[in-house]
């Protein structure tokens, strides 16, 4: 393994940031400032968080911590389809 980008849960998290920044783009401009910019926020906090918890060599605790966070996204999903944001 050469680096943090060679986890298969960093490709995961990374390709479902970039899904999600694409889906957030249809979004309505009123909710550009709240629940998109959050759930953009989150997304790739994920994605950072797992990058650095691999540099500092605590991946297995930091990743542990970390699923807690990603555990918010599918509750943002699940409003923006509540409010038809999404599909």
């Amino acid at each position: 393994m050469q680096g943090f980008r060679d986890l298969r849960v960093f490709q995961l998290a990374y390709k479902l940031a970039m899904e999600i920044f694409e889906e957030s783009k249809s979004f309505p401009k009123e909710e550009r400032y709240s629940l998109t910019d959050q759930i953009r926020r989150s997304s790739r906090s994920v994605v950072a968080n797992i990058a650095e918890g691999y540099r500092k060599r605590q991946y297995p605790n930091m990743l542990a911590s970390k699923f807690a966070d990603a555990d918010a996204e599918p509750r943002f999903r699940t409003l923006a389809q509540a409010i038809g944001m999404s599909g």
